[in-house]
């Protein structure tokens, strides 16, 4: 694919169907990249295609194409003067070429797939170091000279900004970023290479070490015995994989310094620069970082903080440079201190230095692309090599006629003028402008030329002498950007088109002083403007292109400009008219990027935009008013990709081509076809943006869209017609222009802006009209402002229009004015009248138009007001509704408090939430689990009381006199002080919590955690209950209260006290639903009511008082009948004292005029009055016993009410103790569940840590193997070498048998000569400037030496060396063994040093395995202290316990605080135990003293059997005797005893006592036997339970064992197994050493226990036989 490529692209850029082919004759750019040496007296950059080399000496540029594209980055080798440069394309090569040759030596192929950042060569060798950018980030060490990559490895997200090798060791590489600095170390054995990095640690901003700590395994950490162990940090966060290597708490990241250069010292150490402003030196050996401080100077005054953009090492310091343009020197003292000096003052910023090899030559390089070279000698000087423009170029064009100068634009306004043959820079100027430039063109006419800008302007320069342009005259024509401007052929018109879609016509000649002529409008997006202008036509044809992105086509409007312009060719607005320019409008079926006319006029040629085709279209002869359809009539393929531009040759007769991916062709107008094309750009820079071609069609210019380089091409061959059809039109072209160019040329000299005052001449006057009707006249303001040509026209039209009718303005303004008096008048008259009379305000306005408008305005601002008002509103409805869903509705029990009716005392409920279904499911899990444990646990205890049962039945059958033994009833449930809490006062189950010293397991805690919380739902539930409970009896006090004011409130009303009533009231703590209820009474903003709201409120206030008119006919009634009954109605006993007897009429006269019967009437009235006081009295004291009762009952009942809220409130307290209580043993178990977590993690981790150190490990070992393999071969070949080496010295004589002796001894002296080598002498002021001597083994030295030595032995081989008298035969033989000898040692030198190579790697290997076998035990021992720990906190449980306070007072206060040893154990374990230690001492004594009894009848039966036999001996000797006699004894007791019988019976019954005797004794040792027995079985018994609890702990000790064998077996280290061994065998020695101590103490003491055993029976008391 590439080949093909690259096949295709020598077809470019070489010859072409029909022989013409176009070369590169130079190439101007600026790189933005770094400039290099490629030796002494050359340096080189990239620049777009290209690599520009440039000779300081001459000056003089050489150019190197990249045929695949964009050329990447570049890095040069001076020893072997290569350059090397990547290319910017899917999977990018490097290529490498000689210089000055020029001629590729080889080509890198890599996998890398979008681009190389860095290359870098190293000072000794054939080494290549590159690094890659995404996706690989790869760093790769090549061996350029045969093609292959040595070793590579991936930094992914690493983007690396300088590389450099070692100069000293090419075994070193520092890489650093804007963040890290990285060293890498390149390690050979033999053909392997591999890399080893070493990443720097970075001092902290403020140039401080940062002291870092080992997260990983931190070497000390606090030990908490009562929050369990301190984990480090990643364990905490839960990390287990990689993350947790690097993982760094927020609190533990600082910012680092930022490098920004390196630079390499002689002895291997590191300078780098920081953004910061810090110098570092780097340690080359212990890598360690020192901040270099700086000496302050007092005559130096640093304008603000230096901080190194780039480094270079010079013998005598350091040259650095800064963002402020000057180059400092810095001269390092002791390693800590550095002086700061001005070297060099550049007019920019710098940003690249580096020296020459020769250190005579300092380059500098700026941020815009100049260089300068400072040269060291005895006068110093600075010499500027390339001078960068301003910028990229955005335009480009040729000084007419083109052959010997050409113009460049720059955006910021910057225009040079370039000499054509060799890009050398004439002048430069640089426009005053306020905008950036856009575009530039060159008169054909005269030397001149115009450039247009983003403001509108134009400005137009005379270049007649080219060595000094100037600006001849600007215009201003409106405030649109200026995107095209073009000269017709003839240079008669300058077409300027802007982004408003106006065309500009001005006239191009200096005579008429640049007049613009008019305008046309046509569509806004202009793509292109082309012109015919042929030698003896009157008229000049235009066509615009546009585009119409709505309807996926494109406009071209086509118009005729005749030389000589009649006088109404414009209107007044200078505006061209379209009847006399014949405008006509087109419309193509594809989107075009490009169009031009012929030169025939009747066709254009357009460039397809979404389709890669070129096409031709035929324009119609006829006129027309509608937009016309053109479809093309010829189509050919462009063969070029993206959007492309053509222009025309000057006679017409060549189409050019350009597109973005950077191929010009030139093609015949007529067919179409490509006769030469060139790929002067590529893809990766956007392609071309301008291409100028001269008028005689030598000469074309191409500048580049983002690459910023411009190419100069020329023809290389051209075809007879094809060059003289384009020489004789060129020539007829010139030959018409020259008649008027001089003229116009003068002229063009002759104009002059004047510099004093550029600001009065180019200052327009803006005239502002005023049409105030107020005012009688019309009012012109004079603005001293700028302002474009084209509004000016539109200005003078309307002062013109304004003119011509001012007499009619005068006229209706006048009416206007009469009229509005008339309205006054009436408005004043309107102010006088009724309300009901009165128009509105807007009845008078006479302008309906201006009415609506207002109150479509007025309306339109209410309704966006009313609009955000909603919304508003809607966003706080939809708070309140979120507030109130989440803190109300979702609430199953609502918060809420009760207050006391006298005391200040307050009670809340607990709020609760609905649990959710989850949390039932949950608990449900949880208690049918621990129900079910429970009858677990209940059927294990009853199989194990009926075994107990059946046994202790058994043992009361066998056992006839043993005491029962007590039972005891063991309670399930928990005390109170062990549970943890005070629950069970509120009536909760606690019978399934599980005993807080049986928490071991996770499941557990968990289960327990969903029980406590199901508890605290149940406390507060419980207590819920009971504020319910009080909040309906308040409820119902409140309500008997007021039922009881009302009663008050009548008999306070009736006895006229004037007492105020209390009244109880519900608070809004009590009740917060009324918080979410708005009452009118909380509403401060008057109400807005609507029409038909204020229609209600009316008819509701006229029913109102209609009612209140009937009611008070109603109370007429009731006076009438008052008056007409003498006011004795029956009144209510409640009345009474209201009661009131109305006196008789007669006693307003004098007593003395009473009659009789009047005086009856008096004392009847006396008696009435009498009684109604005495009635009154009674019921006065009965209202107030009443009153009084009522108070005292509401006094009463509230205060009862207060006691219970009180004792409420106690219970309150009592319910959050509880909870808090229960919270505080979740958040015990939660952070036990967190620790257990933390452990887990930290345990995961380090197995997986293992696992990668195991894999290192395993890694390791297999590349000692490897290299000890490799090491054995090649020690092999070298020791094969050596031999050979020996056989060649000892049979030299064997080679010349037949000469004599004497010869041999002369031939063997010269065979052990060697050749002198010539060291290459350097002078000493080389010596004393270049600070990097030539390292060992550098460069070519190992070919270049043995070069030597073989040009050495062809000297020595010479025939005068010949010893006198030798054969020339043998002479020659003894040459070529004596050459062999010398290629052989050179051949055992070369291996002897590729072995010392293998045996460091070797060496380095077995170090790094070491290091991993380290890391490996350490993190055994991790592993070991960690299960440690989770063993010992996992039994050592955090319970939480009650305790009463003030039960024990102690005295002095002397008690332990501090119990490290104490273990919490059950109360009722420790009496369990003392009752069975008691037991067991009480069968201990019975034990003993039976045994006393025991042994008193064993001593007394010993001494009774003892006495019996002596009786037997003295009886058998008795009968011994009478045997021996003659008689018997029987026979002599038979004749001798009387009563023999008797005798006889006598020793019968003596005898039966006898056996009486021993069968008792049988029978009690029979028992005691058995007692024995069954102690013993008691024992074995006991003996068998605890043999099975050995078994059960033997079998979890062997799993652990054949665990630990596992890892053992899977770890497969040697040399742990081996001291695992050695601890083993060590300890199996030391258990044998006390198993033999323990048998001899043992058998010492079963010595002086029977010797005790014997001194005691001794001393035991004998036993007398009473």
């Amino acid at each position: 694919m590439a080949q093909s490529r690259e096949r295709e692209d020598a077809i470019y850029s070489g010859h072409y169907a029909g022989g013409a082919s176009l070369s590169v004759r130079w190439v101007q750019g600026f790189s933005k990249q770094k400039v290099h040496f490629v030796n002494d007296n050359t340096i080189c950059y990239p620049s777009g295609n290209y690599v520009i080399f440039i000779n300081i000496e001459t000056k003089q540029k050489t150019v190197l194409q990249c045929i695949s594209g964009i050329v990447g980055v570049v890095a040069t080798n001076v020893p072997y003067e290569v350059v090397a440069f990547s290319d910017r394309r899917l999977k990018p090569l490097i290529h490498i070429y000689n210089f000055p040759a020029l001629t590729r030596r080889t080509k890198l192929k890599g996998n890398v797939l979008l681009d190389y950042t860095l290359l870098s060569f190293s000072y000794c060798g054939t080494y290549l170091a590159s690094y890659s950018s995404l996706p690989e980030f790869e760093l790769a060490l090549w061996n350029w000279e045969l093609n292959v990559i040595l070793c590579k490895q991936s930094q992914p997200g690493m983007d690396i900004s300088q590389m450099s090798f070692n100069p000293m060791n090419w075994h070193q590489l520092c890489l650093s970023s804007p963040s890290t600095v990285t060293v890498w170390t390149i390690e050979k054995s033999d053909q392997e290479h591999h890399f080893k990095a070493k990443s720097i640690k970075l001092p902290l901003e403020d140039g401080s070490l940062l002291k870092e700590t080992d997260l990983l395994f931190p070497q000390s950490l606090p030990k908490d015995p009562v929050y369990g162990p301190v984990l480090p940090l990643p364990a905490i966060a839960g990390l287990v994989d990689e993350e947790a290597e690097t993982f760094r708490p927020k609190d533990d990241l600082y910012t680092l310094l930022h490098p920004t250069m390196h630079c390499w010292t002689p002895t291997s150490d590191l300078y780098v620069g920081s953004e910061e402003g810090h110098l570092l030196l780097i340690n080359g050996e212990t890598w360690k970082v020192t901040v270099i401080q700086k000496v302050e100077k007092t005559q130096l005054v640093v304008p603000h903080l230096f901080s190194p953009v780039t480094l270079v090492y010079q013998k005598d310091g350091i040259v650095a440079s800064g963002i402020d343009g000057f180059v400092y020197s810095l001269t390092v003292k002791d390693s800590s201190f550095y002086k700061l000096e001005e070297f060099l003052e550049i007019e920019s910023p710098v940003t690249h230095m580096i020296f020459s090899p020769s250190y005579k030559m300092l380059l500098i390089q700026t941020d815009k692309g100049s260089v300068y070279i400072y040269t060291f000698d005895e006068e110093p000087t600075l010499d500027k090599i390339l001078d960068a423009c301003d910028g990229k170029f955005q335009a480009i064009d040729f000084i007419t006629p083109g052959t010997k100068h050409f113009m460049t634009l720059t955006r910021s306004g910057e225009v040079c003028v370039w000499g054509l043959e060799d890009c050398t820079c004439v002048s430069k100027i640089y426009l005053n402008i306020k905008a950036q430039a856009t575009t530039l063109a060159c008169s054909p006419s005269s030397l001149s030329a115009v450039v247009g800008t983003l403001d509108g302007r134009v400005y137009f320069l005379d270049v007649c002498e080219p060595d000094s342009p100037r600006v001849a005259h600007k215009a201003f024509l409106s405030q649109a950007p200026v995107q095209h401007l073009i000269y017709d052929q003839q240079g008669t018109y300058l077409l300027v088109g802007t982004s408003e879609g106006n065309v500009f016509v001005i006239d191009a000649k200096p005579t008429s002083s640049f007049q613009i002529l008019g305008f046309t409008e046509v569509s806004k997006d202009l793509l292109q403007i082309s012109t015919v202008s042929l030698l003896g036509t009157n008229v000049v044809k235009v066509a615009v292109l546009s585009s119409i992105p709505e309807a996926e086509r494109s406009r071209l409007a086509v118009f005729t400009l005749p030389k000589t312009l009649p006088r109404d060719f414009v209107d007044e607005r200078g505006r061209l008219r379209d009847t006399l320019i014949h405008k006509y409008l087109y419309e193509t079926e594809h989107t075009l990027s490009s169009a031009t006319l012929n030169f025939q006029s009747n066709g254009i040629y357009g460039f397809c935009n979404q389709v890669p085709y070129i096409c031709s279209y035929h324009l119609p002869e006829k006129g027309h008013n509608d937009v016309v359809i053109l479809k093309p009539y010829q189509k050919v393929q462009s063969k070029q990709y993206g959007p492309g531009t053509l222009h025309l040759s000057s006679h017409g007769l060549w189409l050019i081509t350009v597109a973005k991916c950077g191929i010009l062709c030139i093609r015949d107008i007529y067919t179409l076809e490509t006769f030469a094309r060139c790929r002067s750009h590529s893809h990766q820079g956007r392609g071309i943006q301008s291409v100028r071609i001269s008028a005689d069609g030598q000469s074309i210019l191409v500048n580049g869209k983002d690459d910023s380089t411009l190419v100069f091409l020329r023809w290389k061959k051209l075809g007879g017609n094809l060059a003289s059809e384009i020489t004789e039109y060129c020539q007829q072209l010139l030959t018409s222009l020259n008649s008027s160019m001089e003229e116009e040329n003068d002229c063009l000299s002759a104009m002059r802006i004047s510099e004093s005052e550029p600001e009065a001449e180019n200052t327009m006057f803006q005239r502002k009209l005023s049409t105030d009707s107020s005012q009688e006249e019309l009012v012109v303001i004079e603005i001293k402002e700028e302002i474009p040509w084209i509004q000016q026209k539109n200005q003078e039209a309307i002062e013109k229009e304004v003119r011509q009718f001012s007499q009619k303005r005068k006229a209706v303004r006048s009416g206007i004015k009469a009229l509005a008096k008339t309205v006054m008048t009436m408005m004043e008259e309107n102010g006088k009248m009724d309300d009901i009379a009165k128009l509105d305000q807007q009845e008078f306005c006479l302008d309906l138009e201006e009415l609506e408008r207002l109150q479509d305005q007025s309306g339109e601002e209410v309704a966006k007001i009313k609009k955000d008002v909603e919304m508003y509103n809607l966003s706080k409805k939809y708070l309140a509704s979120l507030i109130r869903e989440e803190c109300w509705n979702s609430m199953a029990v609502k918060g809420r408090a009760l207050k006391c009716f006298h005391i200040p005392c307050v009670v809340e409920n607990f709020p609760m939430r609905t649990r959710t279904a989850e949390e039932l499911k949950e608990l449900k899990r949880v208690l049918q689990q621990k129900k079910i444990e429970a009858e677990c646990l209940k059927l294990r205890k009853e199989i194990v009381e009926d075994q107990s049962t059946i046994t202790l039945i058994k043992n009361q059958h066998e056992e006839d006199e043993e005491e029962e033994e007590e039972k005891t009833v063991v309670d399930t449930n928990l005390p109170n002080y062990l549970l943890g809490s005070l629950s069970t006062d509120f009536g909760v189950d606690t019978s399934l919590l599980s005993s807080q010293l049986e928490l071991h397991s996770r499941e557990e805690k968990i289960n327990q955690i969903i029980l406590l919380k199901d508890i605290i739902y149940k406390v507060k539930t419980a207590f819920n209950n009971e504020f319910d409970a009080a909040y309906k009896q308040k409820e119902f006090e409140v309500s008997r209260v007021k039922e009881r004011n009302v009663r008050i409130k009548e008999i306070i009303s009736d006895l006229e006290l004037g007492e105020n009533v209390w009244q109880p009231e519900f608070e809004d703590c009590e009740k917060p639903e009324r918080t979410l209820i708005v009452e009118n009474s909380e509403i401060t903003a008057p109400k807005h009511f609507n029409a038909w709201q204020r229609a209600k409120a009316e008819l509701i206030v006229v029913r109102e008082i209609r009612r209140w008119l009937k009611s008070r006919g109603t109370d007429a009634r009731r006076r009438g009948l008052m008056d007409m009954m003498g006011g004795v109605l029956e009144v209510k006993k409640e009345d009474i004292l209201k009661m009131v007897i109305p006196q008789p009429a007669f006693m307003a006269k004098s007593d003395a005029l009473w009659t009789e019967e009047e005086r009856k009437q008096f004392k009847d009235y006396e008696k009435k009055v009498k009684e109604l006081n005495e009635e009154k009295d009674k019921h006065r004291k009965s209202l107030e016993a009443e009153l009084k009762k009522l108070q005292n009952t509401i006094q009463e009942s509230t205060q009862n009410f207060d006691e219970y809220l009180k004792r409420l409130f106690e219970r309150r307290v009592k319910a959050e103790m509880v909870v808090n209580q229960e919270e505080l043993k979740i958040n015990n178990l939660v952070f036990s569940l967190l620790l257990d977590e933390e452990l887990n993690s930290r345990e995961t981790f380090l197995n997986n840590y293992l696992v990668k150190k195991q894999e290192e490990k395993s890694q390791t070992s297999e590349a000692i193997r490897k290299s000890r393999e490799d090491l054995d071969m090649y020690k092999e070949n070298y020791d094969n070498l050596l031999a050979e080496d020996k056989v060649l010295d000892r049979s030299f004589k064997k080679e010349f048998p037949e000469i004599p002796s004497q010869q041999v001894d002369v031939l063997y002296k010269l065979f052990k000569r060697r050749p002198r080598m010539q060291k290459q002498k350097t002078q000493s002021e080389m010596e004393s400037i270049v600070p990097f001597r030539e390292p060992a083994g550098a460069g070519k030295l190992s070919k270049d030496t043995f070069a030597q030595l073989m040009k050495a032995m062809d000297e020595l081989d010479n025939i005068n060396n010949m010893p006198e008298g030798l054969d020339p035969a043998v002479w020659d033989h003894f040459c070529v063994t004596r050459r062999a000898k010398v290629e052989n040692e050179y051949k055992v030198k070369q291996k002897a040093t590729g072995l010392t190579e293998m045996v460091a790697f070797l060496r380095r290997r077995v170090e790094d395995d070491e290091k991993v076998q380290q890391e490996i035990e350490k993190v055994f021992h991790e592993l070991i202290v960690l299960q440690e720990d989770k063993a010992k906190y996992q039994l050592n449980l955090t319970i939480q316990i009650l305790l009463k306070q003030g039960q024990v007072e102690l005295e002095n206060f002397q008690q332990t605080l501090q119990y490290p040893d104490a273990i919490l154990i059950n109360k009722t374990i420790i009496e369990n135990l003392n009752s069975v230690i008691r037991t067991q001492g009480q069968k201990k004594v019975a034990s003993m003293t039976e045994s006393k009894e025991v042994n008193k009848g064993i001593y007394q039966i010993e001494w009774e059997h003892k006495k019996m036999e002596m009786e037997m001996e003295d009886l058998n000797q008795k009968a011994w005797d009478i045997q021996m006699l003659f008689f018997s004894r029987d026979r002599q007791k038979y004749l001798n005893e009387p009563n023999y019988e008797s005798l006889i019976a006598l020793q019968i019954g003596i005898m039966e006592q006898t056996i009486n005797v021993l069968d008792k004794t049988h029978k009690k040792n029979v028992n005691n036997c058995k007692k024995l027995l069954k102690k013993l079985g008691k024992f074995s018994n006991q003996k068998d339970m605890a043999n099975y609890t050995l078994s059960c702990n033997l079998r979890e000790e062997l799993v652990a064992v054949s665990e630990r064998q596992d890892i053992c077996n899977a770890v497969g280290s040697t040399l742990t197994c081996e001291k695992i061994a050695k601890e083993r065998y060590k300890n199996m020695m030391k258990q044998q050493k006390l198993t033999n101590i323990s048998k001899e103490q043992a058998e010492q003491i079963l010595v002086l226990q029977a010797e005790v055993e014997r001194l005691r029976m001794k001393t035991f008391p004998a036993l007398v036989n009473l």
